[in-house]
Order: structure tokens, then C-alpha cells, then sequence
């Protein structure tokens, strides 16, 4: 879920940002944040671990054999 959370911050926040120096860019994500807080729902898992796991550990179709 954190990569969910930093690729949200990305697209919204910094994806066209021009940015002068790394305070610059805190406090874009600063303020990016305070303002996601207020409205903050939890993420939902829609998937069971099950589900997850079965396809973390599926065999891969390439053959690297070649």
C-alpha cells in the first residue's frame, strides 16, 4: 500500500511540477498532504492474500534458456 500511497503523491502532486530546489519540493508534498488528510479514507485491500500469494508465485512464461 505504500507504493499505492507514493504513486498517488506522484501523479497529483509532483508528475508537472518544476521545482527549484529539494525544499521546494517538500513543501509541495507537504501541502499535498495536509490537504489529503482531512479527506482521508483508508485503502481497501480488494483482493484476499490468497489471492495475492497465488499470484506472486505463479510460474513465469518466459524461457530463459534461449
Amino acid at each position: 500500500m505504500v507504493e499505492v500511497w507514493f504513486g498517488i503523491i506522484e501523479r497529483q502532486a509532483i508528475h508537472c511540477g518544476t521545482f527549484r530546489s529539494v525544499s521546494d519540493l517538500i513543501e509541495k508534498i507537504r501541502e499535498f498532504i495536509n490537504g489529503w488528510n482531512p479527506r482521508a479514507q483508508p485503502f481497501v485491500w480488494t483482493k484476499t492474500a490468497h489471492q495475492i500469494l497465488a499470484k506472486a508465485n505463479r510460474p513465469t512464461t518466459s524461457n530463459a534458456g534461449h
